[in-house]
């Protein structure tokens, strides 16, 4: 990874930006007698009103931001994800979409655009957005792009009751709080952050939470080194069976990078998977420029699985993103574009399905979670299924 203090300089703006993201986290502190959990200390740097990353207004996504995700990279992406959306729309009376930060708009086009190629438009698109930020942006592109089917779209402040329809995730678990651990001579801790000496530093304290220790105790039963490191996403597990809960009939649809439960903990993964974005450069000090870097994990998969299960779902499926999409018909779609392209707009687009799908890169690294409640099974989703490995 990169070391903070080859990064790219801030402008002064920036940086008093940070500062003051700093005296907001320093006063909460001290407010709880000197520490706070690291989940707090993430969800400050990430969605404080006005000061956090995900709450104030810089670019975050694509070639001027933090991070590229894969809606825009390629349009085939949503393209493909729209396909198994159509298998589980014509199964529903209500044919509704809800997207789980919708970045930049772009997926949503790009599956509006798809479904109504098909002749399957949903009545509504559902967008739940809490960056006031991103939901200009949002509102901005499809205005741009799909302005014939705006309204169409409606953005929510929280989950409907009782929905009917099709709930897309990408890469929203990764961007969730999480709380981090610690193991050391075989004793457990909760990572906490301190101030001292002016700058943030680490401080380890007994776990209090009951399910934080149960799931601690859990993961210290397979690692038999004497220090070890890691997260456990509770936000993540609470917002999904919260999802769950909330689903009625329909579909679920998870994409994120990470691993399976065995795979997540493994002895070698000694410290764990967080890291930073700070204009496409990767770091791993979360204190560096609060506010103005992405903070991030791994999505731990099998817990996941678990909830859904527990909360009377099915879990249908679990791919690598190539599998999934191919399973999505992309490189058919793909081919059918061929002929309308220029031989450069070509050759761009098969870079860019290179990124989605080989297995050194995104195709493998990402992992899809589908998981259904009152509908039947989605043949698709059979192919190259890895639900073996949860």
């Amino acid at each position: 990874m990169n070391n903070p203090d080859t990064l790219s300089t801030v402008s002064p703006e920036a940086q008093q930006h940070s500062d003051a993201l700093k005296e907001i986290i320093k006063t909460q502190i001290y407010s709880q007698a000197g520490s706070i959990p690291f989940s707090d200390y993430m969800q400050a740097c990430l969605y404080t009103p006005g000061y956090g990353y995900y709450s104030a207004g810089s670019h975050k996504l694509g070639k001027y931001g933090d991070f590229t995700t894969a809606p825009e990279i390629s349009h085939f992406f949503g393209y493909s994800i729209a396909t198994h959306i159509h298998d589980v729309l014509v199964q529903l009376t209500k044919k509704q979409i809800l997207e789980f930060g919708a970045g930049s708009g772009q997926l949503a086009a790009d599956i509006m655009t798809y479904l109504k190629s098909q002749h399957q438009l949903p009545e509504y698109y559902f967008i739940l957005e809490i960056s006031a930020d991103l939901r200009q942006r949002q509102r901005a592109y499809l205005q741009q792009h799909i302005p014939e089917l705006m309204d169409r779209f409606i953005w929510l402040d929280s989950l409907p009751e009782k929905f009917e329809g099709v709930i897309v995730a990408n890469e929203v678990c990764d961007a969730m709080p999480v709380n981090l651990i610690k193991i050391k001579d075989n004793e457990l801790f909760e990572r906490h952050v301190g101030w001292n000496n002016n700058a943030f530093a680490w401080q380890d304290r007994a776990i209090t939470k009951a399910d934080l220790q149960k799931q601690a105790e859990r993961i210290q039963s397979f690692i038999s080194t004497e220090y070890y490191e890691t997260e456990i996403n509770l936000t993540a597990q609470q917002w999904l069976q919260t999802t769950a809960q909330s689903l009625k009939a329909g579909a679920i649809f998870i994409i994120d990078y990470g691993y399976s439960f065995t795979e997540f903990y493994r002895e070698e993964r000694e410290q764990g998977t967080l890291c930073c974005y700070f204009r496409h450069q990767i770091n791993d000090d979360p204190f560096f420029l609060p506010g103005l870097q992405d903070i991030t994990t791994h999505t731990e998969f099998s817990t996941l699985a678990d909830i859904a299960l527990e909360q009377d779902m099915d879990v249908a499926g679990f791919h690598e993103q190539s599998d999934f999409l191919i399973a999505g018909d992309i490189t058919s779609i793909a081919a059918k574009c061929h002929s309308e392209m220029t031989s450069a707009d070509w050759l761009q687009q098969s870079a860019a399905l290179k990124q989605l799908l080989m297995p050194g890169q995104m195709g493998q690294q990402f992992k899809v979670l589908s998981l259904i409640k009152n509908i039947n099974s989605l043949p698709r989703l059979s192919v190259s299924d890895r639900r073996y490995q949860l």
